[in-house]
């Protein structure tokens, strides 16, 4: 659910081009399959892996530990494109950065080309996400960020939202040490490397 009511005359362009606008919100969603709870992060700056990793790890430190105090491993649901790119050396160089910050071991899966729209993010979280901004003009992150707080379904759904105003960098190098040792930090799976793999924070405290 969630509706947006306004009398008053907006003004706007009947296209919207990025050189109209006055700035920029970047959403980033995670969404925890056995309590119903959406967690969404508006950035201001970029869409990079870098940005999707603090998002989780904001989500566990604030969040997650205190849901699951008793978990060693994270599965992580992924596109295989974008700031999730499987195929990239930094994404899984900043999702093993990850699992030290948060000292957990983490599953990766990566859905292939085409497939996201079966992640359940897609379908549970995202669309009633986009119901609360239906209409609105989001001339505002803080306006963004009270319509989204207010997204809920009848089978429970809540949505908590943070906003990150970090600035991220596009093009970042990736360790060399890094690369010549990752399938000692990383343990890929047999039959489909390329989208399923595990990290253990353990075994990235030598690189990082």
């Amino acid at each position: 659910s969630g509706h947006y009511y306004d009398r008053s005359a907006r003004e706007v362009n009947d296209h919207d081009f990025e050189s109209f606008a006055e700035g920029k919100i970047i959403p980033h969603g995670i969404y925890d399959l056995v309590k119903n709870t959406g967690y969404i992060t508006l950035g201001t700056s970029k869409d990079t892996s870098a940005f999707v990793c603090d998002n989780i790890a904001n989500f566990w430190l604030q969040q997650g530990q205190w849901v699951y105090p008793e978990q060693e491993w994270m599965l992580l649901l992924c596109d295989g494109g974008g700031s999730n790119n499987a195929r990239h050396y930094i994404v899984k160089q900043d999702f093993c950065k990850l699992a030290k910050k948060i000292k957990m071991n983490l599953l990766v899966a990566h859905y292939p080309p085409y497939c996201s729209k079966y992640n359940p993010i897609e379908h549970r979280l995202f669309p009633h996400l986009h119901h609360a901004w239906d209409g609105c003009v989001l001339s505002s992150i803080q306006i963004a960020k009270e319509l989204a707080e207010r997204t809920s379904t009848k089978t429970g759904l809540s949505v908590k939202v943070n906003i990150n105003e970090r600035q991220y960098m596009t093009q970042r190098p990736v360790c060399e040490k890094f690369k010549s040792n990752i399938n000692d930090i990383i343990d890929f799976d047999q039959d489909l490397p390329q989208w399923n793999y595990a990290i253990k924070h353990q075994n990235v405290e030598f690189i990082f």
